[in-house]
């Protein structure tokens, strides 16, 4: 695995329960703040292998990417189960359950 894909998959799994990151917001805790459809892509083909929390990731506006289908039903299912509500079936209130980490909360080697 790439040095940048290792980072990502590695800050993707602390992203705790109840809370939510944006794709660009992975992008810089990873050390690149332009590659948030690279973020994308990770999580797309490395979730289910890795273990990722792929539901908790959504756009900067906080909604939820994937369209329609069984996908989107679950994403949004799984955040409200961690008690996450979902306005409209498609977006989060991204200020409010945002995951914030201190350098403390990030593994060492992704700093």
């Amino acid at each position: 695995m790439e040095d940048f894909t290792e980072r990502v998959v590695t800050i993707l799994k602390e992203v705790p329960a109840g809370t939510v990151a944006s794709y660009g917001q992975i992008a810089r805790l990873s050390g690149n703040p332009r590659a948030a459809r690279q973020v994308a892509r990770i999580l797309h083909s490395m979730s289910r292998k890795h273990g990722i929390p792929w539901h908790r990731i959504v756009n900067a506006k906080g909604e939820i990417v994937i369209r329609g289908g069984e996908a989107a039903f679950e994403q949004e299912e799984r955040l409200r189960e961690e008690g996450v509500p979902v306005i409209g079936g498609k977006r989060v209130d991204i200020e409010r359950y945002r995951w914030d980490p201190g350098n403390d909360e990030l593994p060492p080697h992704t700093l």
